[in-house]
This record gives structure tokens, sequence and C-alpha cells, in this order.
């Protein structure tokens, strides 16, 4: 298995890229938020990636952040949703944005991704929403999971990256420790965060209790 891939951009295209890997070339598809982050041709990028195998084809799809390629991984486990419509769902609202809106049973928000129906997007919504707290802990650039020494290596200037990711792993682990439902806490600081963007864990935190205090 294909797990990560480092190497210069040889070509880009409308939905893939093709990275050079010491003299072995890589198609690599990505979702158009991806693409505009990444660095022009001749440049240094870094993706994970997921392998897809079947009888009549063998494809990769490249990720900035592990969460947004367990995001991927969990949207195909959904019936009738694809690898390109998990692609259009990450590059219409980007992890973060899917992490908020599945948290909290939006599946307008789903709905915006092109080639994404009403139906499928409740349905996206209903089977992953149980799976938003975890993947909401996760996160992070290639460059931050492998260590600061290989940060200026393969870190790119226009990678794009989660806001306040790690600050929404903590309230999250902090309103765990509280005695929380994981659903409860993830809806709570997604909308949260969704509300101020920038908050940092201790703002995050007494936005999200605000929230989850009993209402009368």
């Amino acid at each position: 298995m294909i797990g990560k891939l480092t190497g210069r951009i040889d070509y880009r295209s409308t939905d893939h890229i093709l990275i050079d890997v010491r003299g072995v070339g890589y198609i690599v598809f990505v979702s158009d938020r991806t693409m505009a982050g990444l660095p022009g041709v001749g440049e240094v990028c870094a993706l994970f990636t997921d392998l897809v195998v079947r009888e009549d084809l063998m494809q990769l799809y490249g990720f900035p952040t592990l969460a947004e390629k367990e995001w991927h991984r969990l949207l195909t486990s959904v019936q009738g949703v694809g690898a390109k419509a998990s692609l259009a769902i990450l590059g219409a609202l980007g992890t973060d944005g899917v992490s908020r809106a599945i948290a909290l049973g939006d599946w307008n928000a789903i709905k915006v991704a092109k080639g994404v129906g009403p139906k499928i997007a409740q349905r996206v919504v209903l089977d992953l929403k149980d799976k938003a707290p975890s993947v909401m802990a996760m996160g992070g650039t290639i460059a931050q999971a492998m260590g600061d020494a290989d940060a200026e290596v393969i870190e790119t200037p226009s990678a794009p990256v989660i806001q306040n990711v790690s600050a929404q792993a903590e309230a999250l682990s902090a309103l765990g420790n509280l005695g929380y439902g994981p659903g409860d806490a993830a809806g709570a600081v997604a909308q949260a965060a969704g509300e101020n963007p920038d908050a940092q864990t201790p703002a995050l935190i007494r936005a999200a209790l605000k929230l989850l205090a009993p209402k009368g």
C-alpha cells in the first residue's frame, strides 16, 4: 500500500497531478481545494495517499492531511458515494467544513458539492455522524506528522492547512474528560469553531460549554 508520496510535480491537470518520486511518476487525483494549494510544476510537494485497486483500474488519491484522508475513506464507505463524489465534498467544504457539517447534521452543506443530491447528502450525515468526533481529533500536515526535522523538506508554503484543528482536538478531549458524550461534544465544538474560526482551545471550550449548558 502506498501511504505517502514526496516528490516534484511534473504535471498538473484539472483533477490530478504527476509526481516524480526518484524517477518514478505517480498520477495522483486530488480535490479542487487541494489542487489550489499545491505548488507549481517543478516544485516539491508531499501528500498522504490512498490506493484504490479494482479489476479495471488502479488509482491514487492524495490528501494534505491525515484527517482529509480519513474523511475520504469514510465518505466512500457510504452507499452511493464514490471517490469522485468524495473529492467533490472535500473540495467544496474542506476537512473542517465536512467535520462541522456532519457533526451538526447539516446535510444542506454537504449538498453544495457538485454531483451530490439531497438523498446522498442526508445519507452521508446519518451514516457518519458518530464518526465525526474521532476525525475531528485528527489533523495536521505531513510535516507536522513527521516532526519538525523533516518539515523544511516536505512542507509547501501554499499547502492548505486546516484552521484551528489542534484547538478543536484539545477542546474535544477536554469536554470528554468533563463527561460529555462524543457526539454532543463534537457538535458543540464544531458549532463554536464555525462561529469563531480563529478561537484557541480555552475560548473553544468556553463557547462549547455554553452551547452544552441546559437551556431554561
